[in-house]
């Protein structure tokens, strides 16, 4: 059976977001579910595909292949209801599973940006999952162009999303 992401599985915890210095952005939340499948539901393409787009956007996620291991890639291709496509993609540089990951991302369309480094920690404490996501942007104009362009809310939207799912795993 699959889950549903629905109203009834609402999620019951809160995304925070933090900007830190010009170029950091700190976002963590608890989720209600062991380390390990907080873990492989950020990791494995099966489970990525059903929280990485935010629903309310009607954005879908139509490429989702990720090779899970120092080295290797990933790719997240999305498109629009209005058919444009984009991607974010980069490569995993340190796999601690299930409690640390370590990769960086590109916004494809506008890859002469730079590429971002993204740390995410997964501390299990009485089989809930504190996640932290400590984002480092090429510079403070990325940062500032990634926040304007309303990625704060599909995140705090997705993050939701997750929360719907890993509580659908349990």
């Amino acid at each position: 059976m699959v889950a549903s992401l629905s109203p009834e599985s609402a999620p019951k915890n809160r995304t925070s977001v933090e900007l830190r210095g010009e170029r950091e952005l700190i976002i963590s939340r608890t989720f209600n579910a062991p380390a390990r499948i907080v873990f492989d539901a950020w990791t494995r393409p099966e489970f990525v595909k059903r929280w990485w787009a935010p629903q309310s956007q009607c954005v879908t996620l139509v490429g989702c292949e990720a090779d899970v291991r120092v080295g290797g890639a990933y790719r997240y291709q999305l498109r629009t209801p209005d058919g444009n496509a984009f991607a974010f993609s980069g490569r995993y540089t340190e796999i601690t599973p299930p409690s640390r990951l370590v990769y960086t991302q590109v916004f494809e369309p506008m890859a002469e940006a730079g590429e971002m480094r993204i740390t995410v920690t997964f501390d299990e404490r009485e089989g809930k999952t504190h996640l932290v996501s400590h984002e480092v942007y090429p510079s403070a104009e990325a940062r500032a162009g990634a926040l304007a362009s309303g990625m704060e809310t599909g995140m705090l939207e997705t993050m939701d999303q997750l929360d719907a799912l890993v509580a659908s795993l349990r």
